[in-house]
Order: C-alpha cells, then sequence, then structure tokens
C-alpha cells in the first residue's frame, strides 16, 4: 500500500493573497529617512559640542560660587519692583492684544473655508511665516531706532512676532468648525460678514481666547530677552543688573519674572473656563495643545445666535412670546464680570506701557532713513565667520531638542493621568512642567553660562532643560488622548502597566511625538538665535554687538541667514506631519 504526501494548497484565482501589512509608501520611507537624519544630526551636534555630565560636575564649583556671590538676593523697594512688573504686564498684555487684532483678519484670509480666494490665502500664509521666521529681538532692534525708548517697541516687536503663531492656529480653528450654522445662515440670505460674525465667530471664540492667553505667558517669558535691547520693565533692570555684575539684583528680579509666569500660567487656565463657560478638553497634537481644544471637538454655539442652535428654550409655540435673550442667570453674571475686568486689564495696560502716540510721527519721518540703515546687508569678510555661527547655533538647537526629548518622555509619561501609577503622581509631573515652563530660557542660560562657561554648552543645556517645559506638557497630553480601549484589551489579557504602555499607549502617540519634536526644534531654533546675547553661543552674540555698534548691514545678514534656516525647518516640519497624518 503506497501512501502520498499531501501537497500544500496553492492559490488559486479565485482565492488571492491577502497581505498581512500595508505597502510602504515611498513618501512614508522618504519621511522616515529624514527623521532618522534628525536623529543622527542631534547626536552629532551632541558629541560635536561635547556636553557631558562631567562638564555640569566640573562646573559645581562654579554653581556654588555664583550661588555665594547672588545670596540674600537683593530685592529693589516694593513700590520700584511693582512699577517694573506692572510696565511688563502692560507691554506684554498689550503686544498680545495688538498680535491677536491683527491675527483675526489674517486667519479669516488663510482660513480654507473663509479665504477670499487662492491669492488672498497664499498672501495671508506668506504674512504667519514670515512672522515666525522673523526673531522678535531683530524686530525690537529695527523699532528701536524708529521709535526710541518706550513701551511702543517691545509691544511692536513682541506684537507683530506673535502674528506668527497666533494666525497659524485662529486659521486652523476656523476651518474645524461646524459648516451647519454658516450653510443655514447663508441659506437664509445672509450675507459673508454675517456667515462669519453669527456662524463662525461664535465657534471659534473658546479656542481665539485660549491661543491669545497662551502667547501672553510666552511674551512674557521673551520680554526678559527683549530687555537686552532696551525694552522697558523688568527685562531690561535685569540686563543692567548683570551688566555690572549685581547678581543678588538681577536674580532676584529673575525670581520675580518666574513667579510672574507661573501666576499667570495658572490664572490663564481659570479664566479659559470662568470667562468662556467650557470645559478645557485635554489636546491631542500641536494645535490643541496650543489652543486647549481637541482637534475635531466642537464647541456649543453661543445660544444668543438663536439661529439653528439647536436651543429648543429659545423659541416658544407661535401663541407664546419668545424669548429675545438668555436669562442673567449666576454663570451668565459671572462670565460679563470677567469680560469687564478683562476690559478694564487692556485698558490699564495701554496707559500702563507708556505708549506715546507721538512717537508714531518721529517713527514717519525716520521710516526712510532707518531702513536705509539696514541695507544693503553686509556681505564683506565677516560672512564667512556668520555662516559657521550660524552652524553653532543649529547645532545647539539639535543638541538641545535631543536633550528635552529625552528629558520630557520619562516626566510627559508620568504626567499623564492614564500612564502614571497614581493621580498624585501624575499631579507632581504635571507641577513639574509647570514650573519649568515658568523660567524664562534667558534665565536658564546665564544660569549655565556661570556654570559651564561662556559658550555653546551653555547654550543647549539651558534650551534642553527649557524644552522639558513645552515638550513634557504636549507629550502628557498625547499619551491621555490615546484610545483607552486598546489599553483596556490588553489589559483584559493580562498584560502588566509596561507592556500596555509600549504595546498600545506608545504606538497610537508616536506620530505625535515625531510632530511635538518637530516643532520643539523649530521654537529651539529661534531661541538658540536669542540666546546668545548672553553669552551662550551662536550666532545671537553678533547681532546683539552689531545692533550696539551700529553695524546695521550685519544685522540684516543675521536676519537673512536666520530667516533661511528657520524657513527649511518649517518646511520640513509641515511636509513631515503632512506624510505622517496621511
Amino acid at each position: 500500500m503506497t501512501t502520498t504526501a499531501e501537497a500544500p494548497a496553492r492559490p488559486t484565482a479565485s482565492a488571492p493573497h491577502r497581505r498581512t501589512l500595508a505597502r510602504p509608501r515611498p513618501e512614508g520611507a522618504a519621511a522616515a529617512l529624514v527623521v532618522f537624519a534628525l536623529l543622527g544630526a542631534s547626536i552629532w551636534a551632541f558629541s560635536d559640542l561635547r556636553l557631558n555630565l562631567a562638564t555640569i560636575v566640573d562646573g559645581f564649583g562654579n554653581a556654588a560660587d555664583f550661588a555665594a556671590r547672588t545670596l540674600p538676593l537683593d530685592f529693589p523697594p516694593i513700590g520700584e519692583l511693582l512699577g517694573l512688573a506692572g510696565q511688563t504686564l502692560a507691554i506684554v498684555v498689550c503686544a498680545t492684544l495688538v498680535a491677536s487684532l491683527i491675527s483675526v483678519p489674517v486667519a479669516v484670509l488663510a482660513a480654507r473655508n473663509t479665504t477670499l480666494g487662492g491669492a488672498g490665502r497664499f498672501g495671508a500664509r506668506v504674512v504667519i511665516v514670515v512672522a515666525r521666521a522673523v526673531p522678535d529681538v531683530v524686530l525690537a532692534i529695527v523699532f528701536f531706532r524708529m521709535f526710541g525708548f518706550g513701551g511702543l517697541t517691545g509691544v511692536l516687536a513682541m506684537g507683530l512676532h506673535s502674528v506668527g503663531m497666533i494666525g497659524k492656529l485662529y486659521a486652523d480653528a476656523i476651518e474645524q468648525v461646524d459648516e451647519g450654522p454658516r450653510t443655514a445662515i447663508r441659506a437664509a440670505g445672509g450675507t459673508r460678514l454675517q456667515q462669519l460674525v453669527s456662524g463662525v465667530l461664535p465657534q471659534v471664540l473658546p479656542s481665539f481666547v485660549a491661543t491669545s492667553l497662551h502667547r501672553l505667558d510666552i511674551n512674557l517669558r521673551v520680554s526678559v530677552v527683549l530687555g537686552f535691547v532696551g525694552v522697558g520693565g523688568l527685562g531690561q533692570a535685569i540686563a543692567d543688573s548683570l551688566r555690572t555684575l549685581d547678581y543678588q539684583r538681577g536674580m532676584a528680579l529673575a525670581s520675580v519674572v518666574f513667579l510672574l509666569c507661573v501666576l499667570v500660567e495658572i490664572v490663564s487656565g481659570s479664566i479659559r473656563q470662568a470667562l468662556l463657560g467650557v470645559r478645557e478638553e485635554r489636546p491631542g497634537g500641536v494645535l490643541a495643545a496650543l489652543t486647549g481644544r481637541k482637534p475635531g471637538v466642537r464647541v456649543p454655539l453661543q445660544r444668543s445666535a438663536g439661529l439653528v442652535s439647536g436651543d429648543s428654550g429659545s423659541y416658544r409655540n407661535e401663541h407664546s412670546r419668545p424669548s429675545i435673550s438668555p436669562q442673567w442667570t449666576a454663570a451668565r453674571l459671572r462670565r460679563t464680570g470677567y469680560w469687564l475686568l478683562t476690559a478694564l486689564i487692556v485698558a490699564a495696560s495701554i496707559w500702563g506701557a507708556d505708549i506715546s502716540f507721538a512717537q508714531f510721527e518721529r517713527a514717519i519721518t525716520n521710516f526712510g532713513p532707518t531702513l536705509a540703515l539696514f541695507w544693503p546687508p553686509e556681505t564683506g569678510g565677516i560672512l564667512g565667520e556668520l555662516l559657521g555661527e550660524l552652524l553653532v547655533t543649529v547645532q545647539i538647537a539639535l543638541a538641545a531638542t535631543l536633550i528635552g526629548a529625552v528629558l520630557a518622555l520619562p516626566i510627559g509619561a508620568l504626567a499623564a493621568a492614564n500612564v502614571a501609577p497614581s493621580p498624585a503622581v501624575a499631579k507632581f509631573f504635571r507641577g513639574v512642567v509647570l514650573a519649568v515652563r515658568g523660567v524664562p530660557e534667558l534665565v536658564l542660560a546665564i544660569v549655565f553660562v556661570v556654570i559651564t562657561g561662556l559658550g555653546a554648552v551653555a547654550g543647549a543645556f539651558a534650551l534642553g532643560v527649557g524644552s522639558v517645559g513645552l515638550l513634557g506638557k504636549l507629550v502628557a497630553d498625547s499619551l491621555e488622548e490615546v484610545d483607552r480601549g486598546r489599553e483596556q484589551a490588553l489589559r483584559a489579557t493580562g498584560a502588566n502597566r509596561l507592556q500596555v504602555f509600549f504595546a498600545a499607549t506608545v504606538p497610537q502617540a508616536a506620530p505625535a511625538f515625531v510632530a511635538h519634536v518637530l516643532y520643539q526644534l523649530d521654537t529651539n531654533l529661534r531661541s538658540a538665535t536669542l540666546l546668545g546675547l548672553v553669552g551662550a553661543g551662536g550666532i545671537g552674540y553678533y547681532l546683539l554687538n552689531a545692533s550696539r555698534v551700529l553695524e546695521f548691514g550685519v544685522v540684516t545678514t543675521v536676519l537673512l541667514l536666520t530667516f533661511a534656516v528657520v524657513m527649511l525647518v518649517e518646511l520640513l516640519a509641515l511636509w513631515l506631519r503632512k506624510v505622517l497624518h496621511a
């Protein structure tokens, strides 16, 4: 009896081969190569700058000596301190207000669903990108030549630069609105302006306010940097103290800035909830992290519009008298009170910023001669030296982003409610992130310059530690926004906490991690330019010296070089985010 082995079944035409994995896309492969190239460049920058813990350990002696020269802190008289703090807050509030007002029409033109045409949208997007790419310290140098001393220089410098961030986030928020109300208004014969005011703005108002409050916090830290180029307030007082080696007074004022930053961060969160009457949601991406909204979450329409709002109480039957406006409930009275308080703060800030409208007349007279000072750019023998310092600036940004990512990933994970071992641990690390965010990068740079000496090492460590604040928050928010169903499914199979984290949580949040790191790299690149003002290496040192000796052609050259690098990183990040979310 002969037996034959069964031959394996062969696929037939009726049973096509099924793929278990998706076919790799060329764009995905290219994106992976770019990400690994950036990682390799960051490691190279870290190694080439010779960053290591031994440098920090060796600098402990310098740190102890610096602490001895700093303590006890020397605070100015309370009246002078309140005056400086008030002037700083006034300038910051006015700058944020200017940026918010300019950003509204820019965002309307830049948003795909409200733009007037392709040319208008392109022009608005160019304005947003250029505003982000031009450092605010360069704008401050230009405006200082036009307006002289006073708060107007800081207001315009921070305000115009802030349009880059606020305008982008405003436009993205407009593109995410529910089109139903706007369509209904258009069907009822409403004009384009009526559609915008009644159908779009009520939905995006919470995002607009949240974005402006976040930018207010950023501008408060930036004001310290602008103090080194003549903008008044706490920043200028810190700069004057450090120039005279009065570390007791300088660090005392820096501690006041830290307390103000933390206070503004806490108060802004409370205002977002009380003023808007909506509960903040944990964000799930770069945009949402900065606006305080989840992508795709629709904010309920304001019932005062009364149109397609779903408010059955706004309309009675035809035999009853309709309700013209909502009742004055305790919540509405509270929100109205906050709006009035906001108006009073803005009015007081305009007065306290010491803005002299007579300076506009001087600016108009000096506009042409001032611009002539900055053109043409300096392209002589210093160009090669500037290119070398620009490379150092890029190295600082890359190394700092690597340090920030390595530190922020575990801290952000422990700050996430669904990852931390207990709610108490999550709250503790949220507090750590908040505390780090409150310290201006320039203050960190000063501390690391004292510890490690002048140069790029101090700048890289300062930016790396400073990155933990924003990057840690973004990481924690992204981890909290993953699909909890996958985590629960793994737990049901007996997986432990670590297995759930690496098998379910991290894979879902990985694309957001990449986007967050790219955003931080973009931020660090601009910040690395500014830290050179205090000797933390890079091209910023040449920028400050050029402005002091009135070599404005060098200032223009530094601006153009920085602008080109920032634009390159911006376009690269935009392409990578598009590929990762495709």
